[in-house]
Formats: structure tokens, sequence, C-alpha cells
């Protein structure tokens, strides 16, 4: 990835659109662009390289960034393909580091569905392109809910693969315990085509003939947990119960280890005036944490990675909700009470390494839920292929159709 410093006057406009920009009425792209003659239209989150365009980050800091000299891994791999064509770079939250998708200083994605509602970050132009259908698939990051809780807030699927299945040749940051590439699409069937073109020697699983999956009872909004219940029961499979009793500390630990790794990959840029004062507080406050809070953290890893197989003994996948709540409103986002634990069911996954999709489903007064399951490592195509059999079965709302 090229980075120049900014301008003396920052600005995220684009200077490298070009003459084949789709309408894009929702805000999603950063930039507009022509890679591949395929017939699926893609969007790329803009913390992945696509040579000729610059790799900005959503953040004015980057505004004088030099166009990259090639393409993310995963870039050149749906090329390679031949069914795609990628229409523009996804905004993001700066940085992508925050989970509301506001972004002052480039631009908030508008929430298709709710548009009153935060659009999900980091990764929230690539939820929103698909939810808006400007594209049939995004390709987005995934560093502590990042694709799952955006698919969520949006109306659509989501899936983190297993860590270190996608390459992350190309991407931001350089180097990362938590991060996966992930995929967006408004349905199943259309992620699994994704997977098949990024991972080479990816292939599509057959549905389980008598899945059975462990559901997770996690404190959550009345609303949201009526919801996945609700889902579940009209899939009307095999269920027993499970338990993760190591969720929180899970949650608690990764937020140390981003926060540490966000300090090293960003601490260059921290008193740059351009950056997001939301953003430059988190990323000074990894700069405090201690060998021994980081050491902890890691020995929750381990811990927390074995429950979860153990969990997953005797059933093809967890069930969860992906929110414990709603999305919060645009007005509610910079209230740390309405945002912080919105990745609480979602970042611990990142901690242990195994793969989550989401799947869109409604509350009762029609605003969005998710339900998330969680499947082996390196078990990716055959969690795919359970959600693409529970996908029939949960009367899924889907955005954009």
């Amino acid at each position: 990835m090229s980075i120049l410093p900014a301008h003396s006057e920052p600005s995220c406009a684009d200077t490298a659109k070009e003459s084949c920009a789709l309408p894009d009425p929702h805000g999603a792209l950063a930039a507009a662009c022509s890679r591949g003659a395929g017939e699926w239209r893609v969007a790329i989150k803009d913390s992945l390289d696509v040579a000729g365009l610059p790799t900005r980050l959503g953040s004015a800091v980057l505004a004088d960034a030099a166009p990259a000299a090639a393409h993310a891994e995963v870039v050149a791999h749906l090329l390679a393909d031949g069914r795609w064509r990628i229409v523009g770079k996804a905004n993001m939250h700066e940085f992508a580091f925050g989970v509301t998708g506001v972004n002052p200083r480039c631009g908030t994605p508008v929430n298709p569905c709710w548009p009153a509602r935060i659009p999900g970050g980091s990764s929230s132009g690539s939820a929103v392109a698909v939810a808006g259908g400007l594209v049939d698939m995004a390709i987005g990051t995934d560093t502590g809910g990042s694709v799952r809780m955006p698919a969520a807030c949006c109306g659509v699927t989501g899936f983190k693969p297993t860590y270190g299945l996608v390459s992350r040749r190309g991407a931001w940051p350089a180097e990362s315990s938590l991060d996966c590439v992930g995929v967006f699409a408004r349905d199943v069937a259309m992620v699994e085509a994704a997977m098949t073109a990024i991972v080479p020697g990816f292939a599509v699983a057959d549905e389980p003939r008598a899945p059975v999956l462990g559901v997770l009872d996690p404190t959550v909004a009345d609303d949201v947990g009526d919801a996945v219940a609700a889902a579940i029961a009209r899939w009307g499979g095999a269920c027993r119960s499970r338990a993760l009793p190591g969720l929180e500390a899970a949650f608690d630990a990764g937020m140390v280890i981003i926060g540490r790794e966000s300090w090293q990959a960003l601490a260059q840029f921290a008193d740059d005036p351009a950056m997001g004062e939301d953003v430059r507080a988190r990323i000074l406050a990894g700069r405090d944490h201690a060998p021994e809070r980081l050491a902890a953290a890691e020995a929750v890893r381990q811990v927390f990675s074995d429950e979860v197989d153990a969990a997953l003994a005797g059933v093809d996948a967890l069930v969860l909700p992906t929110l414990p709540s709603v999305p919060p409103m645009l007005a509610e986002a910079s209230d740390p009470r309405a945002v912080l634990p919105l990745t609480r069911l979602v970042r611990p996954f990142n901690l242990s390494g195994h793969p989550a999709i989401t799947l869109p489903v409604l509350t009762a007064q029609g605003l969005p839920a998710g339900v998330q399951l969680v499947g082996r490592k390196g078990g990716d195509a055959a969690l795919l292929a359970l959600a693409r059999c529970l996908w029939r079965g949960l009367d899924t709302f889907h955005a954009g159709d």
C-alpha cells in the first residue's frame, strides 16, 4: 500500500473517479472505477488496494495518498476469476477503527432501508452498496465485527471466514492477529460464489441432511431476542442448548488486542489534525496497554478458542444474535453507551478465529436484527452450506430486493 502525507487542506474528494461511475444515492462509494468485465458488480472496501486508485482508509489524513501500484491479492483473484466487475471502492469508518460507520470528514453512507439509523462499521460502504442494490457483492474487512455488524444493520448477509483463510496481502493494516477479509451479499449463494473466487481451491459444500444447531442465549434486548428465537423456530430443525461463559472476557480481550495493534499501525498519524477526534482517542488509548495486560488477553484468546471448540461438539454450528440491540439512531452515534456494546456478540469470534456469518431478520417492529452462525475453524464451506439451508427456512429479510 502506498501512503503519502495529507496536504495542508485535507479533503476526501476523490480525484480519481472514472467515467463509468454508477448512481450512488446512498454515498456507499469513496471512488468509482471499472476493473474487470464480469456480470457481477463488486465494491471493494477502501482498506484494500486496487491498482491505479489511492487507498485512503476513509481518512482525510490520507487525502494525498498515491495510487496503489498493484491489486490486493483478493482483488487480483476476483479479476482473474472472470465473473466480476469492480465498480468502486467502498467508504468506511475512518482507519477501520469504529463501529458506527459515521465519518464526518469523508461522508457517512446512508443505511438504505433505515436511513435514520447507523449503517454500522467499519465496512459501512460495503454493506450499504449491497443493501442499496448498487452491487451484487462487496468485500470488507472484519477485525472486531466490521463485516457482520454493518451487514446486520443494513439487512444483508455478511461472512467472516476463518482467520487466515483469505489472503490479506495488499490490505490494511499489513499485520493483524484479528482481521479477516470478508464478504457481503444479499444471499448466501452469492457469498459462496465469492469465496470460490477469492480462495484458491474453495469448493461449495452440500447442505447437511439433518443439521443440529447449538443455541446460545446471551443477554440481548427483548425485541432482538424474540426475533432470533422466532427465526430459529420457523426453521424447525434440531437444537441443543450451548453456553460460552467466556464470551464477555473474550470481548474485553479483543478490545485490548485491537487497541494495541491499532496503536502500532496508526501511531504515525495520531497527531495529524485531519484525523477525527473519535478515532484519535481510541488510538491513543491503545498506546497505554501494559505488556502484562496484553499477555492476559492472549491467554484469554486460547481459553476462549478451546471453549468454542468444545461448544461445537455434537452440533453443526452455534447460533446467537448478531447484535445485542437494534442499531442506534444516527443521533445516538456519539454516545458511548449506545455504541460500545454493539460488537459484544461478534468481536469474540475475531479473537478465537472461528468463521461466522450473519443472516438478516427483522424484529416485530420491522427493525434490523441478525442471526449469527459460528462454525469450526477451517469448516467455512460447511458453515456456508448450513447457512444456505437456514436461509430458506428462516424467512429472512432481503434488503435490496
